[in-house]
């Protein structure tokens, strides 16, 4: 598995029945998480709990809040700083588990200053920022204009130079095709796709129609030296195996390791938080 095990602001502190007790900076928020199907360890920490996500019947859900928190508020990374919030749809505008791909995204672009990245799917920029503070020039694409505009203020609340990050909201393939058109190169490409999604044209997204087409259009753009490829799945079900098979078969013959994504859990055990797939180029033999 891999693990994102290097947090000092963030920590989930139980998970059992349905739910995950996670603290962000100095507040306990507790959300639901399906594939949590084991009973809790520490039932009496529950109860400090800052706000509660619940599910309705009908469908979506809503948070209760047990004393009033800031409008949002910050949280770091290493040398990143976010701000997070609890969202109507139970997120919090930050993906944890993602800092394991971070670091490992950012050991292969330092010996690389001014690396082209290209992030498809890239939602409030965590990966962005990580990579531009290791000095890569990162294309930030989403659909939602509310996410890029949250990634704006992430840059500058962490002080990532203005110059390494070009943010764009348009549909991912759309905007792939139009580069590939254009001739367009890049050293790494990273992807985090939805289980499904409309475009800011009404463009629908369905994962299994969807990301082997796109990870083959996206393998015209890798550079003539690429640094890596990276795929992101949050599809309850989909195995890191199926991620492993996109690769190898759009993009050329390398190194590939696909696993779990998974965070700590303070009580014991660990959360599985979706999969990933990482590709990288052989080494040349001297």
């Amino acid at each position: 598995m891999f693990l994102s095990d290097a947090w000092r602001d963030f920590e989930v502190l139980d998970a059992g029945e349905g739910m995950k007790l996670e603290r962000w900076g100095d507040y306990l928020l507790a959300r639901p998480d399906p594939q949590v199907i084991w009973p809790k360890a520490k039932p009496g920490l529950w109860g400090q709990a800052d706000a509660v996500y619940a599910r309705s019947a009908a469908g979506g859900g809503a948070w209760t809040f047990k004393k009033p928190l800031p409008e949002r508020w910050e949280i770091a990374y290493r040398d990143l700083r976010f701000y997070v919030r609890p969202t109507g749809f139970k997120h919090t505008g930050l993906f944890p588990e993602q800092a394991g791909n971070w670091d490992w995204m950012r050991a292969r672009v330092e010996g690389r200053p001014g690396a082209r990245v290209l992030n498809l799917f890239a939602y409030t920029g965590g990966a962005t920022l990580a990579l531009s503070m290791s000095g890569a020039k990162v294309t930030h694409v989403d659909a939602a204009r509310g996410m890029v505009a949250w990634a704006r203020e992430n840059r500058g609340l962490t002080g990532a130079p203005e110059d390494g990050c070009r943010y764009i909201v348009e549909d991912a393939k759309a905007f792939v095709r139009r580069e590939l058109r254009r001739g367009s190169r890049y050293d790494g490409i990273l992807m985090d796709p939805p289980s499904y999604g409309r475009g800011p044209g009404g463009e629908v997204w369905k994962l299994e129609d969807e990301l082997f087409p796109l990870a083959e259009l996206c393998a015209g753009l890798l550079s003539e030296e690429p640094l890596f490829f990276l795929i992101n799945g949050y599809t309850t079900g989909f195995q890191p195996a199926v991620l492993g098979n996109i690769l190898r078969r759009a993009l050329p013959e390398g190194a590939l390791d696909a696993q779990e994504l998974c965070l700590p859990i303070a009580s014991g055990g660990v959360l599985p938080a979706g999969a990933t797939g990482r590709w990288r180029p052989k080494e040349r033999t001297k």
